[in-house]
């Protein structure tokens, strides 16, 4: 009998999820990026194991409409360090946003929320973000809005003219 129940290549594939930040149900950029970094590891899934990559692609759409409480948009400043002494450059939320889009926010605060291994920039980079609405990954998606969405398969017009004759 096989070790390795329930681990076949099906379980291992990954999915497409959709979250829209346009939507008024959206919740503030903490409670969305620790969800969004649940699906990036896989934990949702039944085969989660902390040492291999089983996480799902999410796409993040409408990011310009990222949803902050309190005055983070005022207070809460972004760093970047480089070697050199007194190089120390800072920006705060809405600034950041203005000069890289909300999309960037987003990422920031999802890789805060990955663990910090050797797997981190693997999983953030099926993290998809988009300040609009329109993307090109619809014909991927799978999940959208928590609903899974139902396909319809192309029919050829010449099979349905076969068929209805």
């Amino acid at each position: 009998m096989s070790q390795t129940i329930g681990r076949t290549r099906l379980a291992y594939s990954r999915a497409w999820h959709h979250v829209s930040l346009a939507s008024p149900s959206t919740p503030s950029l903490g409670r969305l990026a620790s969800r969004i970094a649940i699906l990036l590891m896989g934990k949702h899934k039944p085969i989660w194991d902390p040492s291999t990559d089983c996480g799902d692609y999410v796409v993040a759409t409408g990011c310009n409409d990222v949803l902050v409480t309190g005055k983070k948009k005022e207070q809460k400043m972004y760093y970047k360090r480089t070697t050199r002494p007194g190089a120390m450059k800072s920006l705060n939320m809405e600034s950041m946003i203005r000069k890289w889009g909300g999309g960037e926010v987003l990422k920031r605060a999802v890789r805060g929320m990955l663990p910090k291994n050797r797997l981190r920039d693997k999983r953030l980079d099926r993290l998809k973000v988009f300040e609009g609405e329109g993307h090109p990954y619809k014909t991927n998606l799978i999940r959208f809005e928590g609903r899974i969405r139902q396909v319809e398969p192309e029919v050829d017009s010449k099979i349905l003219k076969q068929l209805s004759l």
